[in-house]
């Protein structure tokens, strides 16, 4: 390993990274070296890692070359693996431009997830094909102290309880997960949504991560919103032939999220770098037990 190993910061709206350029794959990056170049202490601080590599190099990878160049090996801010990341995808695709690996337009992101369509637009925000959402049914709630809601069931791969309620205060202080019922509809736990109405196809929201807490923003969880919003509202895209369209403010900033006919959703938002700099590899061999 080289004595000095390039790295960047970024985030997309509040949803932060460590960015690890890495085209060949020659950088080891276990599983405790990830959760100390995350801690936002002792280390450079991150939810998550970004691996740039090139898809051609990485195990994992190789099958999907031919359609994405660039693959992102995603990284939990504790270091485990995991398939995807909205926020993380937008970023990932403003460094590959950043680097000069791509220019604005339609590219192509190689996830554990499957190849992810993305649009760098020329004002600089970034749409993302977040799939479709999965509407499982049945009756479900959501409780904070005395109060409770019904919530909608919405899966985009990771399952999610969409409450609208009158003032997003209701939602406490979500250090822990908000009590749902019945246990049988999300026996791995669930990722909660509190949601109140701003204005025509516009809405904000708080949300508590399973095994995270609040977070400042959630990918999937402003998809999941913008569908439960669209069927509160009367609007299936699939009925209609028309997107639904919706603004999701969180509490890093706003997303764009539209649902189209055919079931696929977008994601529309920003995406920042804000430092780059050299790790000392020294240090993180020492940081790495």
């Amino acid at each position: 390993m080289s004595t000095r190993i390039a790295f960047l910061k970024g985030h997309g709206t509040e949803n932060d990274f460590v960015i690890i350029p890495d085209p060949e794959n020659v950088i080891d990056l276990p599983p405790a070296a990830v959760a100390a170049l995350c801690d936002r202490r002792a280390g450079i601080g991150g939810d998550g890692l970004l691996h740039v590599v090139r898809s051609a190099a990485h195990p994992e990878a190789r099958a999907m070359a031919a359609e994405a160049e660039w693959f992102m090996d995603y990284r939990n801010g504790d270091g485990s693996i995991a398939e995807m990341c909205g926020n993380g995808v937008r970023v990932f695709a403003h460094y590959l431009q950043r680097a000069g690996h791509v220019a604005e337009g339609d590219i192509a992101v190689a996830t554990r997830g499957g190849v992810k369509a993305v649009h760098i637009a020329k004002e600089g925000d970034i749409t993302v094909g977040m799939g479709k959402a999965l509407l499982p049914e049945g009756d479900v709630t959501v409780s904070v102290g005395e109060r409770s809601w019904p919530a909608r069931n919405v899966n985009m791969g990771n399952p999610h309880a969409v409450a609208f309620v009158e003032d997003l205060d209701h939602a406490g202080d979500l250090y822990t997960a908000p009590p749902f019922s019945p246990a049988s509809a999300y026996p791995d736990g669930v990722n909660v949504e509190f949601v109140v109405d701003r204005g025509l196809r516009h809405v904000a929201l708080r949300v508590h991560e399973r095994g995270s807490g609040e977070t400042r923003s959630c990918g999937t969880g402003a998809c999941a919103v913008a569908v439960a919003t669209a069927r509160r509202d009367g609007a299936d895209p699939a009925v209609t032939g028309t997107p639904a369209t919706y603004t999701v403010d969180v509490p890093g900033g706003r997303l764009v999220i539209t649902e189209q006919p055919d079931g696929e959703i977008e994601m529309t938002g920003p995406a920042v770098i804000v430092a780059e700099g050299e790790i000392d590899a020294g240090w993180l061999e020492t940081a790495t037990p």
